[in-house]
């Protein structure tokens, strides 16, 4: 799977073990299924159980809660691996690195008990819905509310665009609980969804790209919620546990592009030196290699950085700002790559047969979610 024959700093023993335990876990079990998958838009749900039992979910959760008691470089290496082999339509960042963590350092220790253990078997499969039809990132926009009425809290609303929405059945969803108070008014709640009064899958939505991941539009209608599953346990923190929760999920989107990046640049590289045209490998014609030399290295450069901001997280020093340019700067450069990538394969390179068409259509969606890149960049000018 290695891009570079060399190791990243931040990489110990146990993480390049898991590297390896990964790419073959993905290639043996994932990769045979996954152009059905596409067809079918949706991965098989015991594909989470397979990952479970693999040790590929919830890597980065204390053993003490059923994961494997490692930390976020786990789930930069899966998220990196899964890229690489073209499976991006998988949703285990959102599950393992970003729901799994919300629930690890914001909610209750009965909570963690509860949920976390079989988050990792695959038992549970996480999502969290934030985005709705009239809103994406401004927060303060939400409509989605969340009544008291004696011992249940009724959710109400409508929620889109969300990863994994098929195959979830334990939803962080951001609501308001008090509307007066606009931000600062929203919390989470987490909802069982196996048995759910009022609860609703809408459609598995029909997307450019990630075709195999069932990103759907959600319903409640006064969806009776019980005070324990307020994430916390404290109405109104919402807002707070998203902005502590956004540079993980950030920095988890810039491993998908490089990881991405270097698969594409792998894969076309292999591809030139096996084209023939006017009688010798298009790899040899001045034009290619100097393409291929300039995308080699701009993913290098890419890795550099991400490596950095990897470490930087590992330490508890990566910044909201800082995340923010890894995302941006990582997912504009993964859909220029792969867009290159594409012309070097020239009409090939339109097939969906061939990985990098696939590569190239997965990519777009990247510099939209997980906040648009135009927000990245306002977040990383306000300190300026």
């Amino acid at each position: 799977m290695k891009f570079e024959n060399l190791k990243s700093d931040w990489m110990n023993e146990e993480h390049v073990m898991f590297e390896d335990m990964a790419s073959k876990f993905i290639a043996n079990e994932f990769v045979p299924q996954a152009e059905r998958w596409r067809h079918e838009g949706i991965m098989d749900r015991d594909s989470w159980n397979k990952a479970g039992e693999a040790g590929m979910l919830c890597a980065s959760i204390p053993e003490e809660y059923g994961g494997a008691g490692g930390d976020f470089g786990h789930e930069a290496i899966l998220s990196l691996v899964q890229n690489h082999q073209n499976l991006a339509s998988w949703g285990q960042s959102i599950h393992s690195g970003i729901v799994a963590h919300y629930i690890l350092h914001c909610g209750t220790e009965e909570q963690k008990l509860r949920w976390l253990p079989k988050m990792a078997t695959g038992e549970i499969v996480g999502a969290l819905a934030m985005t709705e039809p009239s809103g994406g990132s401004d927060v303060q926009r939400i409509r989605t509310k969340a009544i008291r009425d004696g011992n249940v809290y009724r959710l109400s609303g409508q929620k889109t665009f969300i990863t994994c929405g098929q195959h979830a059945n334990l939803i962080l969803v951001a609501c308001k609980t008090d509307p007066t108070q606009g931000a600062k008014g929203v919390s989470l709640l987490a909802v069982e969804t196996e048995g759910a009064e009022g609860f609703r899958r809408g459609r598995n939505l029909d997307k450019v790209g990630l075709k195999a991941a069932d990103t759907s539009e959600l319903f409640f209608d006064e969806v009776p919620v019980p005070p324990e599953n307020v994430l916390g346990g404290e109405e109104n923190r919402g807002f707070y546990q998203m902005m502590q929760q956004l540079p993980q999920e950030r920095l988890l989107i810039a491993c998908g592009a490089v990881g991405a990046m270097e698969g594409a640049v792998r894969r076309t590289i292999e591809y030139c030196k096996e084209r023939k045209a006017f009688g010798q490998s298009i790899i040899d014609f001045q034009n290619t290699k100097f393409k291929l030399a300039e995308v080699k290295t701009e993913t290098v450069v890419a890795r550099s950085f991400l490596d950095n901001c990897i470490a930087a997280h590992l330490r508890g020093e990566l910044t909201v700002e800082t995340a923010a340019m890894a995302k941006y700067w990582t997912t504009d450069l993964q859909n220029r790559v792969i867009d290159e990538c594409v012309q070097l394969h020239g009409g090939y390179g339109y097939m969906m047969e061939y990985a990098v068409a696939e590569m190239w259509t997965d990519a777009r969606v990247q510099r939209i979610y997980g906040g648009t890149n135009e927000i990245m960049k306002d977040l990383i000018s306000r300190k300026l």
